[in-house]
């Protein structure tokens, strides 16, 4: 499989080659294989039982948690020596969007095979594995993440439950209150986090059977009405020493790894239901007639399907390379010790970029998806307005897409303001290449200016590193989109991937003319920096394509076809 190399330096300042990344269009037998398995699976179990789940009769929600666990779905991307399938990176992003389809299963789902599973998985004692994965895998035994406090909300390094050692030794006392805590209705084990000794933050494995385990009742949501959230008290619960996860003192290291994951997860669960919104939006614009034609004929209509589309393929494109890339990290471990926060922290800023480009392409996507569908869309009878509801969510959970874009923005700021100057801008899309060598020099030019302006504290300068996050996403989204296209088109022929080149062209004009206003309006606060000012000037210049024709073109291509193709 290929996949992208990591090294030293950054996507933002070396130059990335087409068959460096992995791509949709690489997909194995194997790969193909598994997305069919959990459409059928998403379809043909899940979605039939939805109208019950939406009404929290979670007895349906465990029976297919069972049947998901019969199938080797929750085990997918766990190590073979843990009990996992070991299928990789890319067939657990398949999963996660495949299921998406499921909507608040999905959500059940996503948070057994990631935030829940994966402490144990990945940072637990060879015990803990024995004990609780098989139970956890099979979905017989539900895992729950339980980080979240009233008081602490995105600042988790401040949470206040407190776990004291017992003076015989083998116990510690937690207490306190986990807020939000999904799938905590029917969860039969729960990763909690707590600070021992009011200080060192541990992660703690609590069973829904200790004394002194309770939940509150079920939040009353906007969407996702068929998961379960509540609160989870703890009232001087007993835990063994033996159900610490990992170093006392390392527990934020586990769940901010676990967390990158869980983004990740996120994000592809988010494309795929962009996918499904496009589908149900083109099939009503098809059958729907007004004025004696189909709705599908109006170009407005077809202006809002091209950028539909648009968007989810660079997002499609951006999952799966990160995917890939994952994958090849994963790969490279060292088997006889490997570290997976060290594995995993390597993909902290494209984890991040993933869930914020993800989660905002598939607000605007269920957005027009539900204009399109005009009054019906409002009404509860009509699929794309449950999706509208459940799509609210997911800018803030597993962190605020605000402090996702902090976090995008440290780990760019320490990337420094070098930049390869060697690269040779030539072959297909060579404009867009232009544009986006552009974009980098910007983001060099950035990071100067707020240099020189001592604007470098990005906790204090939050609007200055929102910018820089912004334009780090853009930079991802467009090379991924540009890379995907040009290896498609060595591997198959420009005929076969128009619609590929259609997209990626329009998306880079489009994205980087966002980019460049956003720059021009930021300037002054940056600093008087030649170079920021003169490149974010010519961002804004136009394409020489008539995008208005491009994009009709790519509405037809899907219109045609009824659904999300690329």
């Amino acid at each position: 499989m290929q996949t992208e190399k990591k090294g030293n330096k950054s996507f933002l300042n070396r130059e990335i080659f087409p068959f460096d990344i992995f791509t949709p269009e690489d997909f194995t037998d194997e790969h193909r294989m598994v997305g069919d398995m959990v459409g059928k699976f998403a379809m043909n179990e899940v979605y039939p039982k939805l109208e019950k789940i939406e009404k929290q009769e979670f007895d349906e929600t465990l029976t297919l948690m069972k049947k998901a666990g019969e199938l080797g779905l929750i085990a997918a991307d766990i190590p073979s020596e843990d009990g996992g399938l070991e299928l990789g990176k890319v067939s657990a992003t398949i999963i996660s969007e495949k299921m998406a389809v499921g909507r608040s299963f999905s959500i059940t789902f996503g948070g057994q095979t990631g935030i829940g599973a994966l402490p144990i998985a990945y940072f637990g004692s060879k015990e803990q594995k024995i004990k609780y994965l098989p139970g956890i895998l099979s979905g017989e035994k539900i895992a729950a993440y339980a980080l979240t406090e009233p008081s602490s909300g995105t600042d988790a390094m401040s949470l206040r439950t407190t776990a004291l050692l017992s003076e015989c030794g083998k116990y510690y006392h937690l207490n306190g209150e986990k807020q939000w805590i999904t799938s905590s209705g029917f969860s039969d084990i729960f990763i909690v986090y707590a600070k021992v000794d009011g200080e060192k933050i541990a992660a703690f494995i609590v069973e829904k059977d200790d004394e002194g385990v309770s939940t509150g009742p079920e939040e009353k949501k906007m969407g996702l009405k068929g998961s379960s959230t509540r609160s989870l008290i703890l009232n001087n619960v007993e835990v063994p020493v033996e159900n610490i996860i990992g170093e006392i003192g390392r527990g934020h290291i586990i769940a901010f790894n676990v967390l990158n994951i869980g983004r990740h997860k996120i994000a592809a669960t988010s494309l795929g239901t962009a996918k499904r919104a496009i589908e149900l939006a083109v099939k009503y614009a098809n059958e729907r007639l007004q004025f004696a034609q189909p709705l599908s004929n109006f170009n407005l209509i077809k202006n809002k399907i091209a950028n539909m589309v648009i968007q989810t393929f660079a997002n499609e494109s951006a999952v799966y390379r990160t995917a890939g890339a994952m994958q090849n990290g994963f790969d490279e471990r060292n088997e006889s010790n490997y570290d997976y926060g060290k594995i995993i922290s390597q993909y902290v800023m494209e984890c991040s970029i993933n869930k914020v480009m993800s989660t905002e392409i598939l607000d605007f996507v269920v957005d027009e998806a539900l204009q399109i569908h005009g009054g019906y869309g409002y009404m509860e009878e009509y699929e794309i307005e449950t999706l509208y509801r459940d799509s609210r969510i997911t800018r803030i959970f597993e962190g605020t897409n605000e402090i996702n874009r902090i976090v995008i923005a440290s780990t760019a700021f320490k990337i420094g303001a070098e930049i390869d100057n060697d690269i040779v801008v030539d072959g297909l899309l060579q404009h867009e290449k232009q544009v986006l060598q552009l974009m980098k020099k910007l983001f060099h030019a950035t990071i100067l200016s707020m240099q020189e302006a001592s604007l470098c504290n990005v906790n204090v300068e939050q609007e200055a590193a929102a910018f820089l996050a912004d334009l780090a996403i853009a930079i991802y989204a467009i090379e991924s989109s540009i890379l995907r296209t040009e290896k498609a088109v060595q591997q198959t022929g420009e005929k076969q991937n128009s619609l590929k080149y259609d997209c990626t062209l329009v998306y880079t004009h489009e994205i980087s003319q966002q980019i460049g206003l956003k720059a021009l309006n930021i300037i002054n606060h940056l600093g008087d920096n030649v170079l920021f000012s003169r490149t974010a000037s010519r961002l804004i210049m136009s394409s020489s394509k008539n995008l208005v024709e491009v994009k009709r073109r790519i509405a037809n291509t899907v219109i045609k076809a009824e659904r999300y193709i690329s």
